[in-house]
């Protein structure tokens, strides 16, 4: 008679071990192996035989068009590639409190009112604090169909009774199968439990909503095979003290991984940013020292945030350098290069930099828009009014090209802006535009042209700031 045996799993990468070990030889981390129990398979060769199915053509293959299934959410719905697809497997995942239960439910209600019949599975609430929320949210409870139990077995012996038409389980840290012996939110119970739920969707059809936590290192709890055994993987992004909601993609076989959708926490839910230009830019101040407006591109969608920079003179040996929602090692290239290039002192000076709203860049074609607030501050010089400021700035000090550049433009002129400075390569050719577009090759021409800042000194005119700065190349 077949034993059962004993294995070791890391709870990072789903490592398999038939030993104990201190640090897991993928993912290089310690103290990750947790003890997990196989049960022995029945010595039955005919009940493993797998029916042989001969291969064809892929021109053979009969073409299957995807039918969408609305959540009645927009900015959700976009994520998603334009809808839920049926037998497709959603991992939503982001840190406690940041709203994903609660964009759950309002997918939930969303899919009901387009006549859809939901399952809404919760094992960490009770159908009575999930009815609490609904109301607060302001959903019909009559839509709306919960099962607050967190016994795998039983869920789907539910499921089986029920013709549902979306499935939805927050979250599958919480199930257990009984049989297996570990604790809930162990790996072998999220792959045990994962592994079923996905195999009773695709054979019903269903689309399936899983909510997964993180740990303190931003990663999806359990081992990294949930991530490969789902179709999407989304990723809800936020600070609890800011409004801000950002959806993000970081897989998905039924759509682009280059979409966000917006969303801002309010009294009754999650509200959808249809113009996320104007919600970033909503408080700008008008001709303010070290403000510059960038466009960055957010998945397929143009959007225009203010970059805000502070240089101040710094008490310190090491001068600070600090952001917030853009990258400071990359703030402090940019610093060195506007030392470099163009001869403005910095290496003395404290550097704050703030993506407002609470937004963040990632892109390099928010390059100059970083180096001209910092400039901008730095000279105490605001740049002209209704003015976009969008290329990436290499080590040379050289302004690079940036895709999508069109789009980019077209959304500041939708805004109301009237000028744009661009990279000099891209600006040939520009078309159909109503807005003036400044071609830039390097830095040096950037500041002499906006700011009136030669090399080193300010542009002849400018006595009072040329006097502070001193009569050498080399301002003081």
């Amino acid at each position: 008679m077949a034993k059962d045996k004993t294995r070791y799993v890391c709870q990072q990468c789903g490592y398999l071990s038939s030993a104990y070990l201190g640090r897991c030889p993928s993912c290089q981390s310690w103290e990750s192996f947790s003890e997990e129990r196989q049960k022995a398979k029945p010595n039955n060769k005919t009940s493993e035989r797998a029916a042989l199915i001969e291969p064809r053509p892929l021109s053979l293959v009969p073409n299957q068009e995807t039918i969408r299934l609305k959540t009645g959410i927009i900015e959700l719905d976009r994520v998603l590639g334009g809808g839920l697809t049926p037998g497709g497997v959603i991992l939503l995942s982001g840190e406690p409190g940041v709203g994903k239960s609660t964009l759950l439910l309002q997918a939930a209600a969303g899919a009901a009112q387009e006549g859809r019949k939901l399952l809404y599975v919760t094992g960490e609430e009770s159908a009575a604090q999930v009815r609490s929320r609904a109301e607060r949210l302001k959903l019909d409870p009559d839509v709306l169909w919960v099962l607050a139990h967190y016994c795998l077995p039983d869920i789907e012996e539910q499921i089986e009774k029920g013709d549902w038409d979306v499935l939805a389980v927050d979250s599958i840290q919480t199930l257990q199968i009984p049989q297996l012996g570990s604790p809930a939110g162990s790996p072998v119970q999220i792959r045990e439990c994962a592994s079923r739920l996905i195999a009773l969707a695709k054979a019903k059809a269903v689309p399936l909503w899983l909510v997964g936590h993180i740990t303190k290192d931003g990663q999806i709890a359990g081992p990294k095979l949930l991530e490969h055994l789902v179709d999407t993987v989304l990723y809800f992004e936020g600070e609890r003290d800011r409004p801000l909601r950002i959806l993000r993609s970081f897989k998905n076989r039924f759509g682009s991984i280059n979409e966000a959708g917006i969303f801002e926490m309010t009294g009754t839910g999650l509200g959808q940013v249809l113009n996320p230009s104007a919600f970033f830019l909503a408080e700008r101040p008008k001709l303010a020292s070290g403000s510059v407006v960038a466009s960055i591109m957010e998945g397929c969608r143009p959007l225009l945030l203010e970059i805000q920079a502070l240089v101040s003179p710094s008490p310190l040996a090491i001068p600070r350098r600090q952001t917030l929602g853009v990258d400071q090692a990359r703030v402090g290239l940019l610093a060195a290069v506007l030392e470099k290039k163009v001869r403005l002192r910095l290496f003395d000076r404290d550097i704050f930099v703030n993506v407002t709203g609470g937004a963040k860049v990632g892109e390099p074609a928010a390059d100059l828009a970083v180096a001209a607030a910092i400039a901008s501050s730095w000279l105490d010089k605001p740049i002209a009014e209704e003015t976009v400021v969008i290329g990436e700035v290499g080590l040379a000090g050289e302004v690079r090209s940036v895709g999508r550049l069109k789009e980019r433009l077209k959304e500041a002129e939708r805004m109301g802006f009237t000028r744009a400075i661009a990279p000099l390569l891209e600006t040939k050719g520009l078309m159909g535009l109503n807005l003036e577009v400044q071609g830039t090759p390097n830095l040096a021409r950037f500041l002499a042209q906006n700011f009136g800042f030669l090399g080193g000194r300010m542009a002849k005119g400018d006595k009072e700031r040329e006097r502070e700065n001193g009569d050498g190349d080399y301002p003081i």
